[in-house]
């Protein structure tokens, strides 16, 4: 019988610690993840795959492994992909793996540690702080700071090179957003902390399209984020608060969301599993018979985040919305090895793995230049951007609503 003496904290992990063991004993060890495992398929070491992690979970969950920093590097070595999940044929929850895992370790982690995670992901998650931060990266870029980090060859030390990179390709889409609540709106717009930060000029965009489909969109003022930054980092409490912040905003209300990992963190809450993304709400809404779409000669490049692949159902949407303007020449990416490496705060994490997929994902785009790469998540947006311009290609890399914006033109 359990001392009643014994501290509720140490229950509520034992309990979880059974739960994660729970969940990782569904893996059979099979391995047929393994070839769509992107971390994997660089590193070539068994404990940089999902069932590699799984079994290193196990062993640390039943206290037959020590958290060692060679252990903890490969489990936060993860993207959070979830291709595993996709191609998996036991149906082994490995996001719920892996961020219960990294919630335990958060939680046995000292103090100062936790308070100083909870502390950058907590500026990182608000809307309000990323619309303020996003004014030094434009700073950086028109001092011409940038360009003398690059001439002293400062963007190569490790530490600076992923901030710079990040800097430079924010400072081109960075723009300020206001609230908006028109009457008797019809849908709510979700921007989410990174919006204004880094999806301005789509935001822009989206209510210039709405305006033209006769759509009042309603732009909420409460710092509203997903959570998914907290929830992926180890900090499930804090995540579970931001999404309900996001119910008692939104919830009742029809919401669209620009970012497609902040859709598929909205959908998991009951209250918002209706949520949409943009594309797909737009290609489904009537347009105005009497609405002309200017032709486009360009080719475009349709990249599809792992979000959308493997947590929303593709983005079969973006095609149809895109192939609503004449001339256009839509391609899919090439896959590469199924992930562009910015996967939330990882490309600032693990930048050489990050910077290395992204260059597996480019290599034949290199071959075959487009004019344009369209996305459907900030964060892929600005890591492409920033691999584009280090790799010396002259390519756009917008939202896909930024494309259809253009060819509608002016309003008559």
């Amino acid at each position: 019988m359990k001392n009643s003496t014994e501290d509720p904290r140490s229950l509520l992990q034992a309990g979880a610690t059974r739960e994660l063991l729970l969940l990782a004993d569904q893996c059979v060890k099979c391995g047929l993840c393994l070839p769509h495992c992107p971390t994997f398929q660089q590193a070539r070491q068994e404990a940089d795959s999902p069932r590699g992690r799984i079994a290193l979970i196990q062993g640390w969950a039943g206290g037959h492994l020590a958290m060692t920093p060679t252990l903890a590097g490969h489990l936060d070595g993860c993207l959070g992909c979830l291709n595993c999940e996709r191609v998996c044929p036991s149906e082994v929850a490995y996001g719920r793996i892996a961020d219960q895992a990294k919630a335990l370790r958060t939680a046995a982690s000292p103090a100062p540690a936790r308070t100083l995670k909870r502390l950058m992901l907590g500026a990182l998650s608000s809307a309000q702080l990323m619309s303020r931060f996003a004014r030094i990266p434009r700073l950086y870029r028109r001092l011409g700071l940038a360009r003398l980090a690059e001439l002293l060859r400062l963007d190569r030390i490790p530490a600076l090179r992923p901030y710079h990179r990040i800097a430079r390709a924010m400072g081109a889409v960075a723009l300020a957003i206001a609230p908006r609540n028109p009457e008797g709106a019809d849908v709510d717009l979700f921007l989410g902390c990174m919006g204004a930060a880094a999806e301005g000029r789509a935001v822009e965009a989206t209510l210039k399209i709405a305006a033209r489909l006769n759509l009042r969109l309603r732009i909420a003022s409460p710092d509203t984020c997903c959570g998914a930054m907290l929830r992926h980092n180890g900090l499930p409490a804090q995540a579970d608060a931001r999404r309900d912040a996001c119910v008692r905003v939104h919830g009742g209300r029809p919401l669209v969301g620009l970012a497609s990992a902040c859709v598929a963190e909205l959908r998991v809450d009951p209250a918002l599993r209706d949520t949409r993304e943009l594309c797909a709400f737009l290609d489904e809404v009537e347009w105005p018979e009497s609405l002309r779409v200017r032709s486009d000669r360009r080719r475009v490049l349709v990249h599809e985040p792992c979000s959308h692949r493997n947590q929303l159902g593709g983005n079969a949407a973006v095609h149809r919305l895109l192939g609503r303007i004449p001339g256009l020449e839509i391609v899919p990416m090439p896959p590469g090895q199924g992930c562009c490496g910015a996967a939330g705060t990882y490309l600032l994490q693990h930048p050489a793995m990050a910077e290395a997929l992204l260059a597996d994902l480019l290599a034949p785009v290199r071959l075959d230049t487009p004019d344009v790469i369209v996305t459907t998540n900030p964060g892929c947006a600005l890591h492409l951007t920033a691999g584009v311009r280090e790799a010396g290609l002259d390519i756009a890399v917008l939202h896909p609503v930024e494309l259809i914006a253009a060819a509608l033109g002016p309003e008559a």
